[in-house]
């Protein structure tokens, strides 16, 4: 029974949230963008796939709002920038270190600068039916040093 469970924990982790091919991201990392609600612009420091769709980090001078492609418009242009470009992408199969009890592979589904590294989306943990608030999140945000690339 238990090697049941963990094959179907393998196969949640493993399964894209968005049911079949991944749908496009409608603005890149670095992208300048116009935000409607805020009427301003700001740049994409961030992608993470959250309740059947992308959302967008948008940097604005000190400040960062999440943002799905019908609240902005992007420009083409990109802000330059000398960081080095995120070592995994959106959909890439993962061996998450950190995991112990749990199958270890995962899909990233964000990736995000956080204080100037990059960050990693990944399911930490498979839903459970009854949420118990002392549970920890779902998600975290991993650094690449707990991640490595699984070829597919």
């Amino acid at each position: 029974m238990t090697e049941q469970i963990t094959e179907l924990q393998r196969c949640w982790y493993l399964s894209p949230p968005w049911r079949g091919e991944m749908p496009p991201v409608e603005i890149q990392l670095w992208e300048k963008v116009y935000l409607k609600s805020l009427e301003t612009f700001g740049y994409c420091s961030g992608i993470q796939w959250w309740r059947d769709c992308w959302h967008y980090i948008i940097e604005i001078t000190d400040d960062a709002v999440h943002a799905t492609k019908h609240q902005i418009i992007g420009t083409g242009r990109f802000k330059p920038t000398n960081l080095q470009k995120p070592a995994f992408t959106l959909g890439d199969h993962v061996i998450f270190a950190s995991c112990s009890n749990s199958p270890r592979q995962r899909l990233v589904l964000g990736v995000a600068l956080v204080r100037g590294e990059w960050s990693y989306l990944v399911e930490i943990i498979s839903p459970t039916l009854p949420q118990i608030d002392m549970m920890p999140r779902r998600f975290s945000l991993v650094k690449e040093a707990d991640l490595v690339r699984v070829m597919v």
